[in-house]
C-alpha cells in the first residue's frame, strides 16, 4: 500500500468512528473529512468541492422544497387523511390499505416526512376503532422506506449510485429504472406483513392521544365575506375545500341560529359558521379571500401598530382578571388592540358564540394583531405566557397547481427533456415562484445537514477510486468469492450494505461500497450497474433494527417497540427483500431468467 491509501484508510476510520459514535453531527463529520483528504493531498481543491455542485445534492434540496409545497398546500394532508378513511375498520385492510399509499406518496417525497405526516393520523385511527397502533405503525413505516425504491430521486442513495456509474462511463440510471425493482418489493412488503401481523407486538401508545385531538379543537367563527367566491355554492362545497380539520357546531345567517340549513344549502354572503379547527386550519385562512375569521372582520380596525398582523397565543393565568368574564364584555380590540380569533379548552363545555365563552384559568386564546401590541400584552399580569401560533399556513387554493407542478417535473425528467437535476431544480423554484410555499419556508424545509453530508461524502468515494483503495479492496473480496454465481455476490453487497447501513446513513454506506461494487463487477467482467443497484438497496431498505432509519426512530415511543421487535419481524422481511432484489437486478441488468427452472 502507498502512502495515499494508508492515509486515505486513517481519514475513513476516523470518519467512521466520529460517524458511528455521534460526538458530532453528520454534516460536521463530512466537512472534517472532505478537508482532512484536501490537507494529505489524497483530493485536490477542486475535487474535495464537486459534491456541492453534484447532481444528487442539487436533486436532494430541490425534492426537498418540492415536498414543502406539497405540504403547505394540504396535499399530503388530504391522502393522509383519505388513506385514514380508506383503512375501514379492520387491521388486516389498514395494513394493504395503508402500505401501498405510504409507499406512492415516499416516492417523491421525503419518507420521514410521510412517517411523520401518518404517524397521528394512524394512532387516531387505531384508538377510533379499537385496534392497537403497534400493529398499525411499523407496516407504515418499512412503507414509507419502501417506497423510496419507486424513483431515482426518493432516496439520497440512488442519486449517488447513479453518480458513481456515470463517473466509471457507465450509462447511469433512468428516473425508473429502479421502478420494476421497487414494485416487487412492495408488493413483497405488503404480503409479507399481512402474513406476519399476528407477530407484531399488540401495545397502546406510550402517550395518548387524547392531547393531540384536543390541541385541533380551536373554537372560533368563519364568515363569508362579501364577494366571497363561496357565495351562493353549497355549504359541502367549502367543507370539501378546508378539509377533515375543520368541524361546524353552528350555521348563523343575519345573526339567527338556522337549524334548517345543511350541507347542500348555499352559502350566502356575510353567513357566519361555528366551526372548531385545527391550528394549521386557522393559520390557513388568510389564503382565502372569500373567508376571514368573524373576529378580525369586526375588529381587526383596532389592531393597530407597527409590524405584519400574525397569530399568537396567550394562556390565561391563574388569579387572571379575565377569568369569568366573557370575550364580550372585556372589549379586548378596543383595550389590547389585538383580537381574540380562537379559543382551546382542554376540558369543559364553551359557549356557541366565542363573544359569550366566559374565560378560564388555562383557556389557550389565539390573539391576532401586530407585533407592536405583543409587547405590552406579554408583560400583563393577566397572561401565563404568550407564545408564537402553533399552525403552519395550508395554501389549499393553491393545491391543484402544486399538483401539476409536481407531474410536470417527473414528466421533465422521465423524458429527459432536461437533465433531471435541472427538471427538479426548476420544480422547486416554480413551487415558489407561484406561492404554493413562502420562500422562508422553502429554505427552512431543506435538511442542511442531508444536503452537506451528501456534499461531503461523495468525495470520499472519489478518494476511494482514485487512490485505488477499491480496487485492492474488491481484490481482496474477489479471493473470497471466486467461483461464486453473479446472484450470489449481489446478495453478497446487499447483505454488506444492509450491515452497515444499520450504523452509517444510507448514502454513506452507498459511497462506501459502491466504489467497491464497480471494482468487483469489473473484475468479473460485468457490468456494474445491477452491483451498484444491489448495494444501494442494500442501504436503503434493511429493517434490522430501529436505529437504521430514522423513520422507525419516529415511531418508537408512539408504537412503545423494543429493539428486538424490529429484528424479530424485520429479519425474514429484509431476507426477502435481499432475494427479490437480486433476483431482479440479474433479470434486469445481466440478462438473469425471470422465472426461476424448478426443473
Amino acid at each position: 500500500m502507498d502512502f495515499s491509501q494508508i492515509a486515505f484508510l486513517l481519514i475513513l476510520g476516523a470518519a467512521l468512528y466520529l460517524f458511528v459514535s455521534e460526538r458530532l453531527r453528520v454534516d460536521v463529520t463530512a466537512m472534517l473529512t472532505l478537508l482532512a483528504l484536501v490537507l494529505t493531498g489524497v483530493l485536490d481543491s477542486k475535487q474535495a468541492l464537486s459534491g456541492f455542485a453534484s447532481e444528487p445534492a442539487i436533486i436532494v434540496a430541490a425534492v426537498f422544497v418540492i415536498s414543502g409545497g406539497l405540504a403547505a398546500t394540504g396535499i399530503t394532508e388530504r391522502l393522509g387523511q383519505w388513506i385514514g378513511r380508506a383503512a375501514g375498520h379492520g387491521e388486516g385492510r389498514a395494513i394493504a390499505v395503508t402500505m401501498p399509499a405510504v409507499a406512492a406518496l415516499s416516492s417523491f417525497t421525503h419518507h420521514v416526512m410521510v412517517t411523520a405526516m401518518m404517524l397521528p393520523i394512524l394512532t387516531r385511527f387505531a384508538k377510533s376503532r379499537g385496534l392497537s397502533a403497534s400493529r398499525l405503525l411499523m407496516p407504515m413505516s418499512f412503507a414509507a422506506s419502501l417506497g423510496t425504491t419507486l424513483t431515482l430521486v426518493s432516496a439520497p442513495a440512488f442519486l449517488l449510485a447513479d453518480n458513481l456509474l456515470e463517473r466509471t462511463g457507465s450509462p447511469g440510471l433512468g428516473i425508473f429504472s429502479i421502478t420494476p425493482i421497487g414494485l416487487a418489493l412492495i408488493a413483497i412488503g405488503v404480503l409479507y406483513m399481512l402474513a406476519a401481523r399476528w407477530f407484531l407486538p399488540k401495545r397502546g401508545g406510550e402517550h395518548g392521544d387524547d392531547g393531540y385531538l384536543r390541541l385541533d379543537r380551536y373554537r372560533t367563527e368563519l364568515v363569508i365575506v362579501d364577494g366571497s367566491r363561496w357565495s351562493t355554492r353549497p355549504l359541502a362545497e367549502l367543507q370539501k375545500a378546508l378539509g377533515d380539520r375543520f368541524v361546524m357546531t353552528g350555521w348563523l345567517r343575519d345573526g339567527q341560529r338556522r337549524q334548517d340549513l345543511g350541507p347542500s344549502s348555499p352559502l350566502i354572503s356575510g353567513d357566519i359558521l361555528l366551526v372548531e379547527a385545527s391550528a394549521d386550519a386557522l393559520a390557513s385562512l388568510h389564503d382565502d379571500a372569500g373567508l376571514d375569521l368573524n373576529a378580525i372582520k369586526r375588529f381587526g380596525e383596532h389592531a393597530d401598530g407597527d409590524g405584519e398582523p400574525q397569530l399568537v397565543q396567550a394562556v390565561v393565568a391563574p388569579g387572571s382578571e379575565f377569568i369569568g368574564r366573557s370575550v364580550r364584555e372585556l372589549d379586548f380590540a378596543r383595550r389590547f388592540h389585538a383580537v381574540i380569533a380562537g379559543l382551546w379548552r382542554q376540558q369543559g363545555a364553551v359557549a356557541p358564540r366565542l363573544s359569550d365563552a366566559r374565560l378560564r384559568e388555562g383557556d389557550l386564546l389565539v390573539l391576532w394583531g401586530r407585533p407592536a401590541r405583543f409587547t405590552e400584552l406579554a408583560a400583563h399580569h393577566g397572561f401565563l405566557m404568550l407564545v408564537p401560533f402553533a399552525g403552519e399556513a395550508r395554501r389549499r387554493i393553491r393545491a391543484p397547481l402544486a399538483l401539476a407542478i409536481l407531474a410536470l417535473t417527473v414528466l421533465t425528467a422521465a423524458t429527459e427533456w432536461l437533465p433531471a437535476p435541472l427538471a427538479f431544480l426548476l420544480g422547486a423554484v416554480a413551487m415558489v415562484a407561484t406561492r404554493c410555499v413562502d420562500v422562508e419556508q422553502a429554505y427552512r424545509e431543506i435538511d442542511v445537514r442531508i444536503f452537506v453530508m451528501i456534499a461531503g461524502v461523495i468525495p470520499l468515494g472519489v478518494a476511494m477510486e482514485q487512490t485505488g483503495t477499491a480496487q485492492l479492496l474488491a481484490q481482496g473480496m474477489l479471493h473470497v468469492i471466486a467461483g461464486w454465481s453473479p446472484l450470489m455476490i449481489l446478495l453478497v453487497m446487499f447483505t454488506a450494505a444492509a450491515l452497515l447501513t444499520q450504523i452509517l446513513s444510507d448514502a454513506a454506506t452507498t459511497v462506501l461500497l459502491g466504489p467497491i461494487a464497480i471494482s468487483l463487477a469489473q473484475s468479473l467482467g460485468l457490468p456494474p450497474t445491477p452491483f451498484v443497484v444491489c448495494t444501494a438497496l442494500g442501504a436503503v431498505v434493511a429493517f434490522l433494527t430501529p436505529i437504521g432509519h430514522h423513520g422507525n426512530l419516529l415511531i418508537l415511543g408512539p408504537g412503545q417497540y423494543r429493539f428486538g421487535d424490529f429484528l424479530r419481524i424485520g429479519l425474514p422481511l429484509t431476507t426477502l427483500i435481499a432475494l427479490v432484489s437480486a433476483w431482479m437486478a440479474r433479470w434486469l441488468w445481466l440478462d438473469g431468467p425471470f422465472w426461476p427452472a424448478f426443473s
